[in-house]
């Protein structure tokens, strides 16, 4: 799990709806500190006492409880394996003390969680490019084979502008806006052999991603 921005009884709610089982998440990773990244995570740890992965200067400024021996760090660019998966963290420009974004890795299949990006740094580009989906804050790649859209802000935004403006300049890619206050269907992804830009959605009613 990334980032915990909502109470700990919506992510419950969500996980439910999409028929996921919260003693199926391995762990938590934080982006940086703010409230709407962080807002359940202490709540949600003290529950379930999931590990959090997080950086010393980020969990310093969080400013929330969360017992020690949950607590473990990570560094730049070297891969956290997490069961199947491999979590890569990477630092971007952002307001905040130490902020990272993510790169996730299955069966050679990756995604990117790339939110509160204010440059597109040479990182973001790097990794982006490595990926086969992307959560994304703002731009699109029209090589990409789907694009979610998220972390709208919740007065100065509007999904349907931001559909609309998306579906008519994405060139036929899929635009998927992520909604703030429901789960986003289930999406499947996969490699293949004819592109690594390809995609399969498996449509279930935050957002998720199954590797196969």
């Amino acid at each position: 799990m990334v980032d915990v921005g909502i109470c700990c009884r919506e992510v419950e709610k969500r996980m439910k709806r999409l028929g996921l089982h919260m003693q199926n998440v391995k762990a938590i990773f934080i982006s940086h500190e703010h409230s709407d990244h962080i807002k359940g995570l202490a709540v949600l740890c003290k529950k379930y006492s999931f590990p959090v992965y997080i950086t010393s200067a980020t969990f310093l400024n969080c400013g929330i409880t969360v017992d020690q021996n949950l607590l473990y760090s990570f560094k730049p660019h070297e891969p956290v394996v997490i069961g199947d998966l491999k979590v890569t963290a990477f630092p971007k420009f952002h307001d905040a003390c130490d902020p990272y974004s993510f790169v996730v890795e299955c069966n050679n299949i990756r995604a990117g969680v790339f939110t509160d990006i204010g440059t597109p740094c040479a990182n973001v580009v790097n990794y982006f490019k490595q990926c086969h989906a992307a959560f994304l804050e703002a731009n699109y790649d029209e090589l990409m084979s789907h694009l979610l859209l998220s972390h709208l802000s919740e007065n100065n935004n509007c999904p349907k502008v931001v559909q609309k403006l998306f579906d008519k300049n994405s060139g036929g890619v899929k635009i998927t806006v992520a909604s703030r206050s429901s789960e986003t269907e289930l999406f499947s992804i996969t490699a293949s052999k004819k592109s690594s830009h390809q995609y399969r959605t498996s449509h279930s009613a935050q957002l998720a991603f199954s590797f196969i």
